[in-house]
């Protein structure tokens, strides 16, 4: 029996791979992902990220042949540019007032890695989110709830952000952090495993 290893701190991915119904451990990669350049495609950038942070972890289970690890990354980009998480309310704020009235897209990379033979599948699923046209003052009543600090593009579709959401076109959980049902897809179909 395979032992899945989610490469990972974040809580939202942690359990949006239990609601599949999957056992798994958690091991925090400490990937160093300013080695990964923005000069490429979005999709192109949180798959590489994804599979940095699942090489990471698995340099701690080399001797578990039974081990697969899962890394995940996900962004959020607006014209191009990637949102990631505020350093600051400031950086907050110009981010949520960015998104204010537009369309953006949040982009999850995510690698599958086994490791008796380091097969890996990597895939990466785009959302389109559009913001409601959105008040200075409620762009600062949001930020003073100390929700956007720890997620990118200083908002979080599952909690209290989803008031500020019109629309999404899309994968909902990719939003959160994990597009379950392609990465269910892909350790079926890749890797093996009977999920439902």
């Amino acid at each position: 029996m395979s032992k899945i290893i989610l490469a990972s701190a974040s809580p939202r991915r942690r359990e949006l791979l239990g609601n599949m119904g999957l056992d798994f451990e958690i091991a925090v990669s400490d990937a160093d992902e300013t080695a990964v350049s923005r000069d490429v495609p979005p999709y192109m950038y949180v798959q590489e990220l994804a599979l940095l942070k699942a090489a990471a972890a698995a340099k701690q289970f080399v001797n578990d042949k039974e081990a697969i690890i899962i890394g995940a990354d996900t962004i959020v980009v607006r014209g191009g540019k990637i949102l990631g998480k505020p350093h600051d309310e400031s950086e907050a704020f110009s981010m949520l007032k960015e998104l204010s009235g537009n369309t953006h897209q949040v982009y999850t990379g995510y690698c599958v890695m086994r490791i008796s033979d380091a097969y890996t599948v990597c895939e990466n699923v785009c959302t389109d989110v559009t913001f409601k046209r959105l008040t200075d003052e409620r762009i600062s009543s949001y930020i003073a709830t100390g929700e956007p600090m720890d997620k990118a593009g200083a908002y979080g579709i599952q909690g209290l952000g989803a008031m500020l959401i019109e629309k999404i076109n899309g994968d909902y959980f990719n939003v959160v952090g994990l597009p379950v049902s392609m990465l269910a897809d892909t350790l079926e179909k890749d890797f093996g495993f009977k999920l439902i």
